[in-house]
């Protein structure tokens, strides 16, 4: 869902961008209030862990893919909204500057779309149905994965709306188009949020949120995410994802080549020139460290004083 240059108008972009910002400031100070951000480690691992799994797209229908936005996912793991909404938005700010992946002109409206809307409607509904299921741990990952579905489509709305308000298709076209589809890419999320939470409540949950949460042992998830990153990216399906569909069935897809703001870097689309498959595992493995040292930066400089 990631928006290149040239599909949303400049009133759009500044708009978003501006929200973005605001809502990034807000999350750095309520990230170091709430979170603590003692758990730099965790923070790092959990940004560096969502950038290597949005490089996998699956295959949903007619020929279209999908990828994990992971804004449900990191909010649970870091235990509130605003540390997700950091997450996401580090991840989306990497993939735009060193990969290409969604434009530099749009980059206000995917980190609004997924960092924001993504992150605190799958944070939100997760804590509702959490009550309406009794409130056990155990019932997390269905209601995790059942929100981080919801999230899915909710910021595929708000993608369609900036495309309306930009002219770049009517809101009647757009909205049930990418709604349609992302409906089907909301269910891939919702599978792998619940999915990964499962797995963490049995064997690892140290990285869940607790009264004593520490990290204990940091092997298996650094494996586990050189593994996606480095071999499983590879397996990634090629078909276009949900927004690169419906931009060429509706007939805007040009506009990402009319209006593209370059930036110059060895590791765009994911891949080194000359490298093959083994450049795609390159990129992968030093996008998840660049990931992982930039929010574990973040970290250290918002924590609090006395932390």
């Amino acid at each position: 869902m990631h928006i290149p240059d040239g599909f949303i108008s400049p009133p759009v972009a500044a708009a978003t961008g501006v929200a973005s910002v605001a809502a990034l400031g807000i999350a750095l100070t309520r990230s170091r209030d709430a979170f603590g951000i003692k758990h730099a480690p965790i923070l790092g691992l959990t940004t560096a862990f969502i950038f290597a799994a949005q490089m996998i797209n699956f295959p949903v229908a007619g020929g279209t893919s999908g990828h994990l936005l992971g804004g449900t996912l990191a909010a649970i793991i870091l235990g509130n909204p605003w540390a997700g909404t950091i997450c996401i938005a580090t991840v989306l700010i990497i993939q735009a500057v060193l990969f290409a992946d969604g434009g530099i002109t749009a980059l206000g409206a995917n980190i609004f779309n997924m960092a924001v809307v993504g992150v605190w409607v799958g944070w939100s509904l997760t804590q509702t149905l959490q009550r309406l299921f009794g409130g056990y741990r155990s019932r997390l990952p269905l209601a995790a994965g059942i929100a981080a579905a919801v999230s899915v489509v909710m910021a595929a709305i708000a993608c369609a709306i900036e495309l309306a308000i930009s002219g770049t298709a009517p809101l009647a076209i757009v909205l049930p188009a990418m709604t349609g589809i992302h409906i089907l890419i909301g269910i891939g999320e919702g599978l792998i949020t619940g999915g990964v939470l499962a797995y963490l409540a049995t064997v690892r949950p140290d990285l869940l949120p607790g009264e004593q949460r520490q990290l204990q042992g940091w092997v298996v998830p650094v494996v586990s995410i050189l593994l996606i990153s480095g071999l499983l990216s590879l397996v990634a399906s090629a078909w276009p994802d949900g927004l690169e569909r419906v931009a060429e069935n509706l007939g805007f897809i040009n506009l990402a080549e009319q209006v593209r703001v370059a930036v110059p870097t060895p590791f765009a689309d994911y891949s080194i020139e000359g490298l093959g498959p083994i450049g795609t595992s390159i990129a992968g493995i030093i996008g998840s460290i660049v990931c992982f040292a930039v929010a574990f930066g973040i970290a250290q400089v918002v924590k609090p004083k006395n932390a």
